[in-house]
């Protein structure tokens, strides 16, 4: 499934690699799914300076465009980060904010009409307000699916359960998160979701690629 804003080519959400650390192995992962297809790849690395942030997003941008320049890379949190890299030219899409980022709306007046723009949600309520935000946002990610040491949101499990609810909540494609596997691909696309979004089952494995063509069969 696709998400759409007026006047740009579909998002494909389908796959959705966010990324890990700040050395080489990043660089290769993000590229190695975006030639498999992977239609999103945002740039995580929370630990990092602001200058190393720019750094490494620029560095995965350039990898990922030589790999398929179909894929979006957007920067997680960070739109300053995102304006930053597309000033200095590098094929950068946009940004993943949280409840607590900078809000949607100087956002987009910041990165401008043509930027890529997603919000973490996870509750109903949280993705009725959200709809609320359709021609700002773009989409919306919405977790956990599982618990995961990744990333600590407070809120319990969604399951699969938990996604057709905050599906009908809203016209905006979701993407589920939250130790997400592609085995898990083809029971989450049931429920309605656009995609999912993995770090670890893509970061940490031997043949990403691989991982990405099983994602993207559980969407067919």
């Amino acid at each position: 499934m696709t998400g759409e804003r007026c006047g740009r080519e579909p998002l494909d959400l389908r796959c959705y690699l966010v990324t890990s650390g700040v050395g080489p192995r990043t660089v290769e992962v993000a590229a190695a799914a975006a030639g498999a297809g992977a239609g999103v790849v945002q740039v995580r690395a929370k630990g990092a300076t602001a200058a190393g942030l720019l750094e490494l997003t620029c560095a995965v941008a350039e990898a990922v465009r030589a790999a398929n320049p179909a894929t979006r890379v957007l920067v997680d949190d960070r739109a300053d980060v995102a304006w930053a890299a597309r000033r200095r030219g590098a094929p950068v899409h946009g940004v993943h904010l949280g409840q607590d980022d900078l809000p949607v709306r100087a956002a987009r007046g910041l990165l401008g009409p043509d930027a890529v723009i997603g919000l973490t949600t996870g509750t109903p309520e949280l993705v009725r307000a959200a709809e609320g935000l359709r021609g700002v946002i773009d989409y919306v990610g919405a977790g956990p699916f599982r618990l995961t040491p990744t990333k600590d949101s407070g809120r319990e499990p969604l399951g699969l359960a938990g996604y057709p609810p905050l599906v009908a909540a809203t016209r905006l494609p979701i993407v589920a998160i939250g130790d997400v596997t592609p085995a898990d691909a083809a029971a989450l696309a049931g429920t309605g979701v656009a995609g999912v979004v993995m770090v670890r089952a893509l970061m940490d494995a031997d043949d990403p690629g691989a991982v990405v063509r099983e994602v993207l069969a559980g969407f067919c």
